[in-house]
C-alpha cells in the first residue's frame, strides 16, 4: 500500500503541477504541450489505483506497472523540458529551441529514461521496433531528420524570402514533414524537407534586408556609354524603392545585334517588392533615355533599307513658339526675338514623379511647361505651388546662374520646354533688348515675392532698384556687355 499511496501522490503532484503551469501561461505553445503531460499523469494514476485493486496475476501486474511508469517518465520529461525551454508569459517560440528541436529533445530524454528502466528488454525490442519502423517510414523519417537539421543550422527562418529549386516565396511555416512557402501569386506551397536538403538554398533576407536586382536595357551605338550611364543614372534616382545607399552600379555588358547591353544594378529593402522595383526603374529608364533623345533599338532580325523622315526645322520652331507665346515672360519680346530664343529650345519629357530640377542643385536652365503640372515643393517636404501647362519655373536660375532654390516633381507624365543661359547669351549678344525685357518681367514677379510690407513702403522705386540689380547680375552671369546704359 506504501508503493501504491506513492505512486498515487507522484500522479496526483505531475497532475497538479500541469495543471497549475497551463492556467498561469500565456503561451500558446506551452498550454497545447501540457495536454500531453496532463493526459499522461492522469492514466498513470488512474491505473495505479486500478492496479491496487485488482486480481492480475504478478507478471501480467509487472508488465502493466512497467507501461505506465514509462507513460509517468514522458510526462516529467515533457513537462521539464516544456518549462526549461519556454517563455510562460510571452505567446512565442524561441529561436534557438523550435518546436521541433523540443520534440527532438523530449524524445531522445525519453528514450534514454527508458532504457535503463526497461534495461535489455526493452532495448531488444526497440532494435527491432527501430528497424521495422524504419523500413516502413524511410521517407517520412527523411523528411523528419531533414526539418530537424533546417531548424539547427537554420538557413532561413519564417518570414524570409528564399528560392529553393524552382519555388520562390516566402516561409510561412516549418513542420516535421514540409516546410511551406507562400508565392507571390499568393499561392501555398508544401515542399518536402528532404527535398530541400538536396537543394541549394537562395535566403534573400539574410545576411542583410538590401537585395540586389538588375535591369537589362539595350541603347543605340550611336551614343557613348558615359552619357548613356548618366542618364541611366538619372533614372535610377527617380525610382523611389531603388536605394542610394548601398549604391547602384551600371555596367556594359555586352555589345549585342542592334545595341549596347547595358546592365543596371541597384539594391531595395524589401524582396516582396522585387517586380514592383524593376518595374519603377524601367519606367524611369525609358522616360530618361527618351529624354535625352537617346534610342532603345528594336531587334534586329532582317535589313530592311528605312529612310528617316527628318523634321523641318521650321516644323520644330513653330511648336516650341506655340508653347512660349502664352508665357508673360516673353510677352515684351518681338516675333523676330521669339523665333530666335525658340530656335534655341529644347523639348524635355518627364514621366509621373521625376525631378525635372532638385533644390540645391547647380541651374543654368529655365522649363516651360507645355502639358501636363508640376509641384515645387522645399526639401522639409512642404508643398509651395502646383505650376500648371503654360507657367515657367528655374528663370533666376538661368538668368542668374544661382542653385535652384526648390524640387520641382512633375505630378503626371509632362512635357516641357528648355531654355538654356548659353542659348539665352546668344540671343542676347545680337539682340541686347531682349535681356533688359525678360529681367524686368522677372524683376516685377520677384518684387511680388517680397514682404507686403516691404514693397508698400518702397513703391514701385522698389521694383526698378530690384530690375537694376538683377539686370547687373544677369550682365555678369552671362557675360553680356553693359546694359544698363551708365
Amino acid at each position: 500500500m506504501n508503493d501504491v499511496a506513492f505512486r498515487i501522490a507522484i500522479g496526483a503532484g505531475v497532475l497538479l503541477l500541469a495543471l497549475v503551469v497551463r492556467a498561469a501561461s500565456v503561451n500558446r505553445l506551452v498550454r497545447r504541450k501540457l495536454r500531453l503531460s496532463f493526459f499522461l499523469a492522469l492514466v498513470y494514476t488512474v491505473v495505479s489505483v486500478a492496479l491496487s485493486r485488482s486480481a492480475l496475476t504478478p507478471d501480467m501486474a509487472a508488465r502493466v506497472l512497467s507501461v505506465i511508469q514509462l507513460c509517468m517518465a514522458l510526462a516529467i520529461i515533457n513537462l521539464m523540458v516544456v518549462l526549461a525551454l519556454n517563455p510562460l508569459r510571452a505567446d512565442r517560440v524561441p529561436d534557438r529551441f523550435p518546436n521541433i528541436v523540443q520534440d527532438t529533445i523530449i524524445i531522445g530524454l525519453f528514450l534514454m529514461v527508458a532504457t535503463v528502466v526497461m534495461q535489455e528488454k526493452f532495448l531488444t525490442t526497440s532494435a527491432v521496433g527501430a528497424v521495422v519502423i524504419g523500413f516502413a517510414l524511410q521517407d517520412t523519417l527523411g523528411n523528419m531528420f531533414s526539418g530537424l537539421a533546417i531548424q539547427v543550422e537554420k538557413p532561413f527562418r519564417v518570414g524570409h524570402w528564399i528560392t529553393v529549386g524552382p519555388f520562390e516565396g516566402m516561409v510561412s511555416e516549418v513542420t516535421w514533414r514540409a516546410t511551406k512557402i507562400r508565392t507571390k501569386a499568393g499561392n501555398l506551397v508544401a515542399l518536402p524537407n528532404a527535398f530541400i536538403s538536396k537543394e541549394a538554398i537562395t535566403n534573400y533576407s539574410e545576411p542583410s534586408a538590401p537585395t540586389r536586382l538588375e535591369v537589362e536595357v539595350g541603347v543605340s551605338y550611336s551614343v557613348p556609354p558615359n552619357q548613356v550611364k548618366a542618364a541611366l543614372a538619372e533614372a535610377l534616382r527617380n525610382a523611389p524603392l531603388a536605394l542610394t545607399s548601398p549604391a547602384p552600379d551600371i555596367l556594359v555588358m555586352d555589345f549585342g545585334a542592334s545595341a549596347v547591353i547595358y546592365l543596371v544594378r541597384f539594391w531595395i529593402n524589401d524582396f516582396a517588392k522585387d517586380s514592383a522595383a524593376r518595374d519603377e526603374v524601367r519606367s524611369a529608364i525609358y522616360y530618361s533615355l527618351r529624354r535625352h533623345r537617346y534610342e532603345i533599338p528594336f531587334p534586329i532580325q532582317t535589313e530592311i533599307q528605312v529612310e528617316p523622315v527628318a523634321e523641318r526645322a521650321s516644323e520644330r520652331i513653330e511648336r516650341v513658339m506655340e508653347a512660349l507665346r502664352p508665357v508673360d515672360l516673353f510677352a515684351p519680346l518681338t516675333g523676330d526675338q521669339l523665333t530666335e530664343v525658340a530656335a534655341r529650345a529644347g523639348e524635355r519629357i518627364y514621366g509621373q514623379g521625376e525631378a525635372i530640377v532638385r533644390q540645391s542643385e547647380a541651374g543654368s536652365s529655365m522649363f516651360v511647361i507645355k502639358r501636363g503640372r508640376v509641384r515645387v515643393v522645399e526639401a522639409s517636404g512642404r508643398e509651395l505651388a502646383t505650376i500648371e501647362a503654360g507657367g515657367y519655373v528655374g528663370e533666376m536660375s538661368m538668368l542668374t546662374g544661382q542653385p535652384r532654390s526648390a524640387t520641382v516633381l512633375a505630378v503626371e507624365d509632362c512635357e516641357a520646354v528648355e531654355l538654356t543661359a548659353e542659348s539665352l547669351r546668344e540671343v542676347a549678344l545680337a539682340n541686347p533688348e531682349v535681356v533688359t525685357r525678360i529681367s524686368a518681367v522677372v524683376a516685377e514677379r520677384q518684387a511680388d515675392l517680397e514682404q507686403q510690407k516691404a514693397e508698400a513702403a518702397a513703391g514701385r522705386p522698389a521694383v526698378a532698384e530690384a530690375h537694376r540689380s538683377l539686370l547687373s547680375r544677369i550682365q555678369e552671369f552671362l557675360h553680356l556687355p553693359d546694359l544698363l546704359g551708365d
